[in-house]
């Protein structure tokens, strides 16, 4: 990694493997613009059980995000699968812990971007992005959706807001990312990478 790199941090939470896709492919956008790296975190998962807890490092894929992450990143990429049209408590969690980053400004003017998947088509993919959009406005973040520019917008028979990549996985989770999922979260990762490194400047 080039030292004058920025950093953009892409941060998840997936139970059965989609939203993780797309967070790989937003990384892959994010990377594939000059001067850009993607840093892949995701969050552990809440128990109602108080006895419950995971162990300090999951058993596949990236680590565990920390606070540290949000006050090193130049953006962020935020994605979760809906829970009744809202992102998932783990998600949720995490971010209420981030009082203060928010005390401190430490994401103030930072471009950020959003994602989900959702079992169902009518599930509340976008009210899922709106949900996470909040607390990111509350630390002052600069929104970066998906603009109609992007053909798949117009052509997409499962997933794609201009709020966000969304992914329709059915409530199996068996539907992979179509082509034009594929194509707009590469597309959004590249966007938060071009516009991060403008404001960076």
């Amino acid at each position: 990694m080039n030292s004058a790199n920025i950093n953009l941090l892409v941060l998840y939470y997936s139970r059965h493997g989609a939203t993780r896709q797309l967070a790989e492919l937003i990384a892959e956008g994010i990377e594939s613009v000059p001067g850009a790296t993607a840093r892949l975190r995701t969050v552990p998962e809440v128990s109602a059980v108080c006895e419950a807890t995971e162990s300090d490092i999951p058993a596949s894929g990236p680590p565990y995000v920390e606070h540290k992450d949000l006050q090193e990143c130049a953006g962020l990429a935020l994605g979760s699968p809906t829970r009744f049209g809202n992102m998932a408590s783990a998600v949720k969690y995490f971010l209420d812990g981030s009082t203060s980053q928010w005390l401190s400004g430490a994401l103030i003017g930072k471009p950020a971007c959003v994602f989900t998947s959702t079992g169902s088509m009518h599930g509340g993919q976008e009210s899922t992005l709106l949900s996470m959009m909040i607390p990111l406005m509350h630390h002052g973040m600069v929104m970066v959706g998906l603009p109609y520019s992007q053909p798949e917008l117009m052509n997409t028979q499962t997933g794609g807001t201009p709020y966000g990549v969304t992914h329709f996985a059915k409530a199996d989770g068996s539907a992979p990312i179509s082509a034009d999922e594929k194509k707009l979260a590469l597309a959004q990762g590249k966007r938060l990478a071009e516009i991060a490194i403008k404001l960076a400047k």
